[in-house]
């Protein structure tokens, strides 16, 4: 299989993986999504994972159709979305919130290690070929 195909693959899937949690930010999962949001953030929780299910939808969007292009700067800004969001996966472990089925401090802890993977899987799959 060509780098390519694998990057647009990989692309998709991280778009459908974002539009869906965005989905769930707006509906099923809002109250499982308040459990990642800091206490020390200005805005109402729930106010707050409305504006991120709706970046989400948008991130995910973008990144399933931007042109070949543009498709390196939406990685980056999903890249660093992902990065501006971490501090929230840090306060549930720190505050000890159960959220997802992360509802031990190990769990918690190991759900840190994934954001990097978003973040280089962002990065990676829409990478030009110079």
């Amino acid at each position: 299989m060509d780098t390519k195909l694998i990057k647009k693959i990989g692309r998709y899937a991280l778009g459908g993986f974002l539009i869906t949690a965005g989905i769930g930010h707006l509906t099923f999962a809002r109250k499982e999504f308040k459990a990642q949001v800091p206490e020390w953030v200005p805005l109402e929780k729930d106010d707050t994972i409305l504006y991120s299910g709706i970046a989400e939808i948008a991130l995910g969007t973008a990144l399933i159709g931007a042109s070949e292009k543009q498709q390196e700067i939406v990685g980056k800004v999903a890249g660093s979305f992902f990065a501006a969001v971490f501090p929230g996966n840090i306060a549930q472990y720190k505050d000890r919130k159960d959220g997802f089925g992360l509802d031990t401090d190990n769990k918690r802890l190991l759900r840190l290690f994934f954001q990097p993977v978003l973040i280089a899987w962002a990065l990676s799959s829409t990478k030009t070929d110079k």
